[in-house]
């Protein structure tokens, strides 16, 4: 095993990552950005970039919201929320995954036998 990810494996798929954390509930960047972190056990790194831009297509297409907290302490956050929208898209990429992944285990790992 190389021990990294592809960034073009993982491109796709950044939309679905984000939207699984903030079904789980509302976060601000650095924070998801960790939990990206700690999800994949240290082993992948979202680039910060890649993130924001991200959080601005979700929010222009309607699959979350961003709202400013109201810390005591430190600079103010802006936080995401999943819209209905994000949870459906969620579970339709989710789905999409779980088909794709199936057919490309078969693809990479299959073998052709005589006679079949």
């Amino acid at each position: 095993m190389s021990g990294t990810i592809s960034t073009d494996l993982i491109r796709g798929n950044t939309v679905s990552i984000i939207l699984n954390i903030l079904r789980q509930g509302d976060s601000y960047g650095y924070e998801i950005y960790k939990t990206i972190i700690e999800l994949s056990n240290n082993q992948y790194e979202l680039k910060e970039a890649t993130l924001y831009t991200a959080f601005r297509r979700l929010e222009k297409e309607g699959y979350i919201l961003s709202y400013w907290g109201d810390e005591t302490q430190g600079g103010r956050r802006k936080y995401y929320r999943i819209t209905r929208e994000g949870e459906k898209r969620y579970e339709q990429n989710r789905e999409e995954w779980m088909f794709a992944k199936e057919i490309l285990d078969k693809l990479i790992k299959g073998e052709i036998k005589d006679g079949e």
